[in-house]
């Protein structure tokens, strides 16, 4: 197990400037926005030579339990209480604080090594201001600039001198890779909750304020089969209701946590039903190749769950036909009712859209494909299409031959694309259909 480093501080000193700085990527929000961060953000990252698990926190903040300040607090005391190594980060450039002061203080009573990290050095002086960082009690502080880069070689080596010991290396298995999951929807569909309900602990902050999360966060749990590493993204608001830098950067997280996930969960709030924002999430999560899976929340307060479950399927079946057949798992996340289900629906998905067919079993399904439904003419002439073949999945594409394929006419490709679903089993996964026109040696070249 990979050691953990948990980055602690007072908001707006830099912690997430220094997270994508030791992953060397772009991962956490940043802005100048004091409270961007509010749930543990984690990724693996090397240092000094070392893999480690680094965790992103929320500001510590002196706030009542029931407040979303409160909340904050209580998710990075738990992430103190898991790591190997606090970075406590201060503002050299600001100056100690009381609160700095107040949660060194707290920070001693703790059993965990802690190494503070005076950041915001740049320039002339910086390194004296670094000085005041002695009397925070945790020995030499190191005097960093996260965002121009400056003594992160320094930290580096220190922080793999603290370290504890490295255990003997063992060979991971391809098949002990993760799978990748990532968990979006509108605000306050419920997916914080999901996830914590997966992970069996308050790892992300939850309440009724819509938006609670503004960044995509990784974490990593164990299902009946193996690891899954999944990420918790902000909720998607209608393009036009996106005024705030922050939140246009809150979705450009969940677009990117899309490109990398293998499978999207999209969790709908069961007392709105399905919209057309929550249409275009899944669109956005088929264009990018994704599996997708409806988790739908919040099923335990649904009065007329028959009409319910009408009204969503029929909205699916007019409205998303490049996902026919999607799974669509009922659930609570609150309560943990029916959270079970998900995770089996997400493997069941997962190999469909890993799925390879054989090419002669390919051309098999191809030819009768092609006997009951002939492609129509184009400029008064009949396509002929020759052989398909399958180079790739994830997801699955089928690439078909022959002369003039390019021409054919969308509502045949739709009907070569449900006819391969249907034939393979492949309901609620992307289809990929590319068409390669052959040369014909007998027609002349202008």
């Amino acid at each position: 197990m990979l050691p953990r480093i948990a980055i602690i501080g007072r908001p707006n000193v830099g912690k997430s400037t220094l997270f994508n700085r030791l992953v060397g990527r772009k991962l956490a929000i940043v802005d100048n926005t004091p409270g961007v961060t509010r749930d543990r953000k984690e990724y693996e990252a090397r240092i000094g030579g070392r893999d480690v698990m680094l965790l992103d926190t929320a500001g510590l903040e002196e706030a009542p339990p029931d407040t979303v300040a409160g909340r904050m607090r209580a998710s990075s005391e738990a992430a103190i209480q898991q790591a190997d190594l606090i970075l406590f980060v201060v503002d050299a450039k600001a100056g100690l604080t009381a609160s700095d002061r107040a949660f060194a203080a707290w920070l001693r009573r703790q059993k965990v090594p802690v190494l503070a990290v005076a950041n915001k050095t740049e320039g002339r002086g910086g390194t004296m201001a670094a000085l005041e960082a002695y009397e925070l009690g945790f020995g030499d502080p190191v005097a960093i600039s996260a965002e121009h880069g400056e003594g992160i070689s320094d930290l580096h080596s220190t922080v793999a001198a603290m370290l504890p010991e490295e255990p003997e290396e063992e060979e991971e298995d391809d098949k002990d890779r993760p799978l990748r999951m990532a968990v979006v929807g509108r605000p306050n569909a419920g997916k914080s909750t999901l996830l914590n309900a997966l992970l069996g602990e308050e790892r992300m902050i939850t309440g009724p304020e819509p938006g609670l999360t503004r960044d995509a966060v990784t974490s990593e749990f164990n299902d009946a089969v193996g690891r899954v590493r999944i990420v918790d993204t902000a909720g998607m608001r209608k393009k036009a209701r996106i005024v705030e830098g922050l939140e246009q950067m809150s979705v450009g997280a969940t677009i990117n946590a899309l490109k990398e996930a293998e499978v999207a969960v999209l969790v709908l709030d069961a007392l709105l039903g399905l919209d057309e924002q929550d249409l275009r999430i899944a669109r956005l999560a088929e264009r990018e190749g994704r599996a997708v899976v409806i988790a739908l929340n919040k099923w335990d307060a649904v009065e007329d769950r028959v009409a319910a479950r009408r009204s969503i399927e029929d909205t699916l079946q007019t409205s998303l036909a490049q996902l026919k057949g999607i799974t669509v798992v009922a659930m609570s996340a609150a309560t943990g009712r029916g959270v079970d289900k998900l995770m089996p629906a997400v493997r069941e998905t997962m190999e469909r859209w890993n799925k390879r067919v054989p090419t002669g079993e390919l051309n098999r399904w191809f030819e009768g494909a092609l006997s009951r439904h002939q492609p129509p003419l184009a400029d008064g002439r009949r396509i002929k299409l020759r052989y398909a073949t399958m180079p790739k999945a994830r997801p699955p594409t089928i690439v078909v031959f022959g002369p003039r394929a390019e021409d054919l006419p969308e509502d045949y490709r739709r009907y070569l694309v449900n006819s391969f679903r249907d034939a393979f089993d492949m309901p609620g996964v992307p289809i990929r259909l590319q068409m390669r026109g052959t040369s014909n040696p007998f027609v002349e070249q202008e």
